[in-house]
């Protein structure tokens, strides 16, 4: 590759034409977060962004990185502040590590051989956290909870599911699109990239909202989600079910969804219409909150007659 021998001038000022004109768009390398620094009135609370790499995706493989970054916010109004302390650290997870995984996040044997979490350093970390956010929690939050207990009684949020991309006008959820939709880019699964790249994502503001993708968070995250199970529904109306984003679980033998606390109601009141024909029907509620959810772990259920 070429050397650039512009000056930071000609640089600035390509950059500023280029983002005038309507057929180009300027995506900025991501800097780093910390140099953030917002004053947060009162006391303030904390958050982590956290990122785990993995030797595959199944309940038996193991982690073999895990980055955090711990930041503060006003718990009043979702204003995000500083970044207050990182950790980036391998592990070697007793086993090679499957080649498919090392073409995702480029971590090898070698890299690993040797090394583990320093696991009284992650405690300290954490002390004082009282939400863990990753953009796939569902993932994070599982392989985390099986290394270290503490994962386990922290609530949780998720970043993909939890804030409402398409209402906002984004066609995906996947991270490194929606960096470059708000004009950055990054070295996706290198050393704490990901947190940096979730943490820029989190303070932006929502094109069609007008808040900061954090306050969105936050504001599901409060109220409990429910997962609403379709008991004994008519096998003709799978695809119906399928359509509106309930999944089978093929265990319990139930087709069912997880909605916010605000569209509960409405969504038993649509299934006894679409599904069950207005007839009265039965359907299991679990309740998931923050210390629930993402975590494989049934929250308290109840079966409701409507």
């Amino acid at each position: 590759m070429a050397e650039l021998r512009e000056s930071p001038d000609e640089v600035t000022a390509a950059v500023r034409l280029l983002e005038r004109h309507p057929d180009f768009r300027v995506l900025r390398r991501l800097g780093t977060p910390s140099v953030v620094s917002v004053q947060i009135e009162g006391a303030a609370s904390r958050a982590a962004v956290v990122d785990v790499e993995t030797t595959g995706t199944g309940p038996d493989d193991r982690l073999v990185e895990l980055a955090a970054l711990i930041f503060e916010y006003d718990p009043a109004n979702g204003r995000m502040g500083r970044v207050l302390d990182t950790y980036d650290a391998l592990e070697d997870p007793g086993r090679p590590i499957p080649p498919e995984a090392v073409a995702i996040h480029g971590i090898t044997d070698a890299m690993v051989a040797g090394q583990a979490l320093d696991e009284a350093r992650v405690r300290s970390l954490f002390d004082g956290v009282g939400l863990d956010i990753a953009h796939n929690a569902k993932f994070d939050r599982q392989f985390l909870e099986r290394r270290l207990d503490l994962f386990a009684a922290l609530p949780w949020a998720c970043s993909y599911e939890q804030i409402p991309w398409a209402e906002e006008g984004l066609r995906g959820g996947r991270l490194e699109y929606l960096a470059m939709e708000f004009g950055f880019f990054y070295e996706a699964h290198r050393r704490a990239t990901d947190c940096e790249a979730l943490l820029q994502l989190l303070r932006q503001t929502l094109p069609r909202s007008g808040v900061s993708a954090f306050e969105k968070l936050l504001a599901d995250v409060q109220n409990p989600a429910y997962s609403l199970a379709a008991l004994d529904s008519p096998f003709e109306k799978k695809e119906l079910l399928k359509t509106r984003g309930y999944r089978w679980d093929d265990k319990r033998r139930v087709w069912h969804r997880v909605v916010p606390h605000a569209a509960a109601k409405a969504e038993a009141e649509w299934l006894k219409a679409e599904i069950y024909g207005g007839l009265r029907c039965r359907i299991e509620v679990e309740k998931l909150d923050a210390l629930i959810r993402f975590s494989g772990r049934s929250g308290p259920r109840r079966v409701r007659t409507i």
